[in-house]
């Protein structure tokens, strides 16, 4: 279908469900033959497939429950439950309002010692079109 008829206004929207016609699967080429080279082209391309994958069964669900561990014996809270800890400030371990900071949480970031163009270096053998080469030289230069 051409872009012309597909966008006509007379020809109306394609119908709802069954009756939806796709008009983006069709090909028509432009010149007379021109569906032969596309048809070719098409067959010597291989498809993708998926593999085969196999649900689990009932009884297998069943046996993976019952070899699960058990939860743990803490109650998971209720939404409106009173709170556990009355007295500490809503805000505690965040960097703003009452109550310690983040520092409280005590916990250390992995990252906060890896320089950026560290990781931007192991990135380098992956870099087909250069700009990580680039952010590289810039990280370099900069001293991150």
């Amino acid at each position: 279908m051409a872009l012309n008829e597909a966008t006509n206004p007379m020809q109306g929207v394609s119908g709802p469900g069954d009756k939806s016609k796709r008009t983006d699967l069709q090909y028509q080429a432009p010149e007379y033959g021109g569906g032969v080279a596309y048809d070719a082209t098409k067959s010597g391309a291989t498809l993708a497939s998926t593999p085969d994958v196999r649900g689990a069964t009932n009884t297998e669900v069943r046996q993976a429950a019952s070899n699960a561990p058990s939860q743990s014996s803490t109650p998971v809270t209720s939404l409106y439950a009173p709170s556990d800890r009355p007295n500490e400030p809503i805000t505690h371990g965040v960097n703003i309002g009452a109550g310690a900071g983040a520092n409280a949480l005590r916990m250390t970031s992995q990252f906060a010692s890896v320089k950026l163009s560290d990781t931007l270096a192991k990135m380098l053998p992956y870099d087909t079109t250069g700009e990580i080469g680039i952010l590289y030289q810039q990280a370099q230069a900069r001293g991150m």
